[in-house]
């Protein structure tokens, strides 16, 4: 299998490190952490109006550039090695990816031409405080009420739940169990009985936040695929979001060797570069196998 990118994502993958080297420096990029929403809403503009990041994986029938996860990967690396903050992973890769396999023809004519001008943030909110990720770990309902359903739970480790604009919150059906009876929903993060408050993370490139659902009304139209079918729909979603974060983690392994290398060359010990030394040779080599065989299983 040939591994190669090809000549436009080769391109896309040097606009992206330039880009990158500019508006995702160390200094702005402990900024963007710092900061109420965790990203500079400056740059993200910029990755969907001008850079056009957000419109990867929406069709070209709602305003997409229609590319694979393919691009997604090949950009994905490159965020990693400058840990850009930015909802790009939750937007693009959770919500937007769950909106267009599941969403009803209406429900992606509404938010997929917004994703992909970086109009709307949005996310996944499924997992909760029993830590579990597969189905089973589901415990907040809904119940339905007329032509509405009453969204009720709590939700933990959301990414970029606090600033999110649209939350799609996996909920089941009373007395349901595993992955039966579960189903999505589209929420808007200010709708009442959502109460959102931001969790204290150890990467503060990544915000998380916990979500409660009290009582939270959202009408038959809200119900983001069939009632009770979620389950197939989601894990898809989250596997693909899987392929997309291992190329994050891929991209900043390089940099740690990178910044390894060049620090083996600078580092004098003895009058001589640390590089020089066999030990060290064997450390930077045994780096370097383990990043390219992380990338390789990444692109395979």
């Amino acid at each position: 299998m040939d591994f190669a990118f090809n000549e436009e994502q080769q391109e896309l993958r040097s606009m992206a490190e330039s880009f990158l080297e500019e508006y995702s420096s160390s200094k702005k990029v402990r900024e963007a952490m710092a900061s109420e929403r965790g990203y500079d809403t400056e740059v993200w503009s910029k990755l969907g109006s001008e850079l056009c990041w957000t419109s990867v994986l929406v069709p070209e029938a709602y305003g997409g550039l229609g590319l694979t996860w393919v691009e997604v990967v090949a950009l994905m690396e490159k965020m990693g090695e400058s840990l850009l903050c930015a909802p790009f992973f939750s937007t693009v890769c959770l919500a937007g990816s769950l909106i267009q396999g599941a969403g009803s023809e209406a429900q992606k004519q509404e938010y997929l031409p917004k994703i992909a001008q970086g109009e709307l943030t949005a996310t996944i909110a499924y997992t909760e405080a029993n830590g579990r990720w597969d189905a089973a770990g589901i415990e907040a309902t809904a119940r339905k009420d007329g032509a509405e359903y009453i969204l009720h739970g709590k939700k933990r480790y959301v990414l970029d739940g606090n600033s999110a604009e649209l939350l799609l919150v996996a909920a089941r059906r009373e007395g349901s169990q595993g992955e039966e009876g579960v189903s999505l929903f589209l929420v808007p993060a200010t709708s009442a009985g959502v109460h959102r408050k931001a969790l204290t993370t150890m990467d503060q490139t990544r915000p998380q936040a916990e979500i409660e659902l009290d009582s939270v009304r959202v009408s038959a139209t809200a119900l983001l695929g069939a009632e009770g079918a979620g389950w197939p729909a989601l894990n898809k979603a989250l596997q693909f979001a899987a392929i997309a974060l291992a190329a994050e983690q891929v991209g900043g392994a390089q940099k740690c060797l990178d910044l390894s290398v060049a620090y083996a060359k600078e580092r004098v010990q003895f009058g001589r570069p640390i590089g020089s030394f066999q030990s060290i040779k064997h450390k930077c080599a045994d780096m370097m196998v383990r990043v390219e065989s992380a990338r390789s299983g990444v692109y395979y």
